[in-house]
C-alpha cells in the first residue's frame, strides 16, 4: 500500500486555494441533512459558533467551499446563511476581504438557538416540566435571598395586577402570553444571575405552546393567575418552601392542562 503523506495533500489543498484566491479552512462540517438541508447548516454553523472552534471575527468557509463541505447547492447555503444574518450571528461584508464573518454573540442569539433545539429534538412535555420546576425552584430561592424589596413587591403588584384583570374576564391571548412571560423574566432578573435570565428567556420562546394551554380554559386561566399572585406573596414574605409548593402547584396544573 502506497504510503499517503497527509501534511502534504494539506499544502497542495492550501496551494489550490492560494491560486484561486480563497482561505483555506479544513472541513468543520458534516454533510447536511438531505431533508432539512437549510435547519442542519444553520445548526452546524451555530454549534461551532457557540463551542468557541469559531470566534467573533473568523470568517467562514466561502459559498464555494461550504457547498463541497455540506455537500448541497449554492441555492441552500445562501438561505442558510440569510437565516444566520437575520439570527444576528454573521455579518457579510463586500470588497475584497468580503464573506460572512462572525459576530458576537447575544442574549437573542442563545436564546434563539436553545429554542430551535428544543423544537427539532421533539423533548417529551413531561421532562421539559420537571426542568422547569426545577430551575424555577431555584431562581426563586435566588430571588428571595439576593432581590430587592422593591423589586419583590414590583413583583407582587404585576402579579396582583395580572390576576385582577383575568378575574374580570381578559381572554386575549396575546396579552396574556405577553403578561406570562414578563412576570417570568422580572422573576429571572431578581435571581441578579445573567445565565439564569438567558435560560429562562429561551425556555419561554421553545416551551410556549405549552404555557399557552394554561390560559385557554377559563378555570384553568383564573387558577393560573392566582398561583402566580399567591407565588409573588410568598416571595415577598420571604418564605421558599411556601413558594416552592406554589411553582410545584403551577406545573401540576400544566400537567393536568396537557392530559
Amino acid at each position: 500500500m502506497k504510503f499517503v503523506d497527509k501534511n502534504r495533500i494539506y499544502l497542495y489543498k492550501w496551494y489550490y486555494h492560494l491560486r484561486s484566491g480563497e482561505d483555506y479552512m479544513e472541513s468543520i462540517f458534516e454533510k447536511a441533512d438531505s431533508v432539512r438541508s437549510v435547519e442542519d447548516i444553520c445548526l452546524q454553523i451555530e454549534a461551532v459558533i457557540l463551542d468557541g472552534r469559531l470566534k467573533p471575527g473568523d470568517k467562514l468557509p466561502s459559498e464555494r467551499e461550504l457547498q463541497t463541505q455540506f455537500g448541497r447547492g449554492r441555492g441552500l447555503i445562501r438561505e442558510a446563511l440569510r437565516m444566520l444574518k437575520q439570527k444576528d450571528l454573521i455579518e457579510i461584508r463586500k470588497g475584497a476581504k468580503g464573506g460572512a464573518y462572525i459576530k458576537n454573540v447575544g442574549l437573542s442569539n442563545i436564546s434563539d438557538s436553545l429554542s430551535l433545539f428544543l423544537k427539532q429534538k421533539d423533548i417529551e412535555p413531561d421532562k421539559i416540566i420537571e426542568f422547569r420546576e426545577s430551575l424555577d425552584r431555584t431562581i426563586t430561592t435566588l430571588a428571595i435571598s439576593k432581590g430587592s424589596r422593591e423589586q419583590k413587591s414590583d413583583l407582587y403588584k404585576e402579579a396582583l395586577a395580572f390576576y385582577e384583570r383575568i378575574k374580570d374576564g381578559l381572554a386575549d391571548m396575546n396579552i396574556i402570553g405577553e403578561t406570562d412571560r414578563k412576570l417570568n423574566v422580572t422573576l429571572a432578573k431578581m435571581a441578579d444571575n445573567p445565565l439564569f435570565l438567558w435560560v429562562i428567556e429561551a425556555i419561554q420562546q421553545g416551551f410556549s405552546s405549552y404555557d399557552y394551554a394554561l390560559y385557554e380554559e377559563e378555570t384553568f386561566r383564573i387558577a393560573t393567575a392566582k398561583n402566580w399572585h399567591d407565588t409573588a406573596i410568598e416571595i415577598m414574605n420571604e418564605d421558599p418552601f411556601k413558594a416552592h409548593l406554589y411553582i410545584s402547584n403551577h406545573y401540576c396544573l400544566l400537567m393536568k392542562c396537557l392530559d
